[in-house]
């Protein structure tokens, strides 16, 4: 099969999805110096509604669905996400054509520029950090239960303007998109991943395409790293397991260690005060199979009694 003369990448239009989507067509140019790639911007749901908390209006695909589409129909060859955005389940005719290698999957906490706190901890009681996840909400409050926690919504450079413009004590971002952003002069702290668990997925990167496209699905294979894909594997897993998405408190940490895969997780209530917490390892050629293990058993030490108690709130 001779190559396509053109590649068209779907992305979201913010400053990260850019820099992330631009990425991979430098990536694909190098690897392919005469592959012509262009890159069009699609806006997606969770882009467009701005005014409401991601729990509230769904959680399947809030930040893929309508790139998806494109690709369904052609219109797009390939799609760059935040594999923590990508659902577990795939429509039929999509595949994940590669998962790069993971970023810093950790939490960091940033203080208000004019506050200068030097850790979250070093904030006083009853102050307020901003979030829009529910992971981080039910984490924080579980460590700090005297916080506000102040819901937050945007791209990373309106929660920027939003945090200066406040007075709010500092927020909660993940340190890859400002590790991305060239922004690590705001980070105040770096969170402990094992304290404040990661989303699943957090760090990496998925290239999206169609399951019937052979040559993009040779073309990218360079670009797969095995311990990150074989990591977020067991998290994904874990979460299907569990049906979670941006409605549920759901925090994992997968990683490749001295060649055993170990993974951490949690389920929480909203307001911190309900836990279950599992760890687990075993060979990462068997990462899935680990992460519905230690799903199940989180279920059945109270997970699914938490879960059930979001589920019928409609958090």
């Amino acid at each position: 099969m001779s190559p396509p003369k053109k590649i068209v990448i779907g992305t979201r239009g913010s400053e990260l999805a850019l820099w992330q989507s631009n990425w991979v067509a430098a990536e694909l140019r190098r690897l392919h110096p005469s592959l012509a790639i262009e890159t069009t911007v699609i806006k997606t749901t969770g882009d467009k509604i701005l005014d409401s908390p991601l729990s509230k209006i769904g959680d399947k695909g809030l930040f893929t669905k309508e790139i998806e589409n494109a690709l369904l129909d052609n219109s797009i060859d390939l799609a760059v996400h935040s594999l923590k955005d990508v659902p577990t389940k795939l429509a039929d005719g999509l595949a994940i054509g590669a998962i790069t290698e993971r970023e810093d999957v950790r939490d960091v906490f940033i203080s208000h520029p004019k506050k200068k706190y030097q850790s979250l901890g070093a904030v006083p009681k009853n102050g307020s950090i901003a979030t829009g996840s529910l992971r981080r909400r039910c984490q924080i409050l579980s460590l700090r239960p005297d916080l506000q926690i102040v819901e937050i919504r945007g791209n990373l450079k309106t929660r920027r303007s939003k945090l200066a413009d406040s007075d709010w004590d500092g927020m909660l971002l993940a340190k890859a998109g400002v590790t991305r952003l060239g922004w690590t002069e705001m980070i105040s702290e770096v969170l402990s991943p094992t304290s404040i668990l990661p989303a699943v997925g957090q760090g990496a990167l998925a290239i999206e395409i169609r399951s019937d496209d052979p040559f993009l699905l040779a073309a990218l294979e360079p670009l797969d790293h095995l311990p990150t894909a074989q990591a977020t594997d067991g998290e994904r897993a874990l979460l299907r397991f569990l049906e979670g998405g941006c409605q549920i408190p759901i925090g994992t940490y997968g990683r490749i260690e001295s060649g055993t895969f170990f993974l951490d997780a949690v389920v929480g209530s909203i307001d911190g005060k309900k836990m279950v917490r599992g760890a687990i390892s075993g060979p990462p050629a068997d990462s899935a199979k680990i992460g519905v293990s230690l799903a199940q058993e989180l279920l059945s030490r109270g997970a699914d009694k938490i879960l059930e108690e979001i589920r019928r709130a409609g958090t």
